[in-house]
């Protein structure tokens, strides 16, 4: 088993790629059982206001499109909410978390992400400000 938790930098509101950084982790989990051919990433983000999805990678316009449906299927400043201690963005984030994943398990094939071609692993902030979020990368 490895286990490492990284800090990932602040970003506004939207869908950010991490592949990258979950893959590295991958290789350094291969690198440090002296080969690693089959087995399973879990990715789990430590926070209720940001979850992680697996999406399409090639074409930018689906990530904008993403958060234009839940613009308009969870918006900001509903009435209908009392959470909203830290702004009208507050719930609606909580609410974006809960309805897609705090954690992910991807596959690894011969050594590395078995992701399907047009696969990445993206980061979905949902509050406005950006913020600093906490994600621990679990291979077995």
């Amino acid at each position: 088993m490895f286990q490492r938790t990284l800090s990932l930098p602040a970003a506004p509101r939207g869908v950010h790629p991490i592949t990258d950084t979950v893959a590295a982790a991958v290789e350094a989990a291969r690198a440090a059982s002296a080969g690693l051919g089959a087995g399973m990433c879990n990715v789990f983000i430590h926070h209720t206001s940001a979850s992680l999805v697996i999406q399409e990678n090639a074409d930018p316009d689906v990530r904008r499109d993403l958060e234009a449906f839940f613009a308009r299927l969870i918006p900001d400043g509903d009435p209908l909410y009392r959470h909203v201690d830290e702004g009208p963005d507050d719930m609606p984030a909580h609410v974006r978390a809960a309805v897609t994943a705090t954690s992910l398990n991807i596959p690894i094939i011969d050594g590395r992400l078995g992701l399907g071609t047009w696969q990445g692993v993206f980061l979905w902030e949902h509050r406005l400000r950006p913020r600093a979020r906490t994600i621990t990368i679990t291979i077995y």
